[in-house]
């Protein structure tokens, strides 16, 4: 297919049970939509059964282009893969392979985007998750909104509609350690969310684990705040005040009011602890913004892709 105005691009990873629904609906979309419209999906390193089901079809519907990562890189990363081979000529719609994002909001999403909005994103009315996670999701949200130089949206997530212009910045940011929907905020331009209620999944399992959650957390909070990092200019001013004033009051005790002053194993091991935990809580905060630099200048590919298939060829 030759410069279509949109691409639909999906991230999929051991996606082989809710892959059928996912290309029935795809291509209900496509049949019914007047625009010109390609499906980029990417197989982020699939143990099942995905990555053939995705080939089957790219080789016999040229409105796939299928992207085969060499190895599982991740959400992030290869949402990153897809929007870097989309060809939409106008906008690239960005959902999860799971369904949760429907993407006959195509409609809705592109009216807002012709009336002069260069990212539509979806605000998630309610979601289906248990309880646990909904609250670390609403938890996160509102604290990353406080602490973040820039204006995150509320319960929105990677499901866009995002123009060519601000793709193509986006796809120009070296970051390894990437925020997506940060980064899309970032980027600036017209921006507009769209309120939904997020379905439940088709079929399969989650494969956003909780120690992934948090690292997609950390990165949204390390990469978009300086909140961590001024925070231990804050701690240790406190710190200080707080032994300065804690002196003073032994001096004026022993000296002015006459009184003894404790000593001896219980006031040194409180000291000992608290600064302790300070240096290693002040440590630990540094490391992280270390750790995103070391892999930053390593300078290596952001994902590594083994092969594709556009129009209906492997390349």
């Amino acid at each position: 297919m030759d410069n279509p105005q949109i691409s639909i691009v999906a991230p999929l990873y051991n996606e082989s049970e809710t892959f059928p629904h996912l290309i029935q609906r795809l291509n209900a979309l496509m049949d019914a939509s007047p625009l010109s419209i390609e499906v980029v999906l990417i197989d982020d390193g699939s143990r099942d059964r995905t990555a053939e089901l995705m080939q089957a079809l790219a080789l016999s519907d040229p409105r796939y282009h299928c992207v085969f990562l060499s190895r599982n890189h991740g959400h992030q990363l290869a949402l990153s893969a897809g929007m870097n081979e989309a060809r939409g000529t106008e906008a690239i719609m960005v959902i999860d392979g799971d369904l949760q994002d429907p993407p006959e909001l195509l409609t809705d999403f592109y009216q807002l985007y012709k009336e002069g909005n260069d990212v539509v994103y979806a605000v998630r009315r309610k979601r289906k998750e248990g309880f646990i996670k909904r609250a670390g999701y609403h938890l996160f949200y509102r604290l990353l909104r406080s602490i973040s130089y820039i204006e995150i949206p509320l319960d929105s997530g990677d499901f866009a509609l995002v123009s060519r212009r601000v793709v193509d910045v986006m796809n120009k940011m070296p970051e390894e350690s990437r925020y997506l929907r940060g980064m899309r905020t970032w980027v600036g331009f017209k921006q507009i969310g769209f309120e939904y209620e997020r379905d439940e999944r088709i079929a399969g399992e989650s494969k956003y684990s909780f120690k992934q959650l948090f690292r997609l957390a950390y990165n949204g909070i390390f990469n978009f705040s300086e909140f961590p990092i001024k925070l231990l200019t804050r701690l240790g001013g406190t710190a200080i005040a707080f032994a300065m004033l804690y002196f003073i009051y032994n001096v004026i005790k022993k000296y002015v009011l006459g009184q003894e002053v404790p000593e001896g194993f219980p006031a040194t091991l409180f000291t000992i602890i608290f600064f302790g935990g300070m240096n290693l809580f002040g440590l630990g905060i540094i490391g992280e913004y270390v750790l995103r630099i070391f892999f930053q200048s390593k300078g290596r590919p952001l994902f590594i892709i083994k092969s594709k298939i556009r129009n209906g060829n492997w390349e």
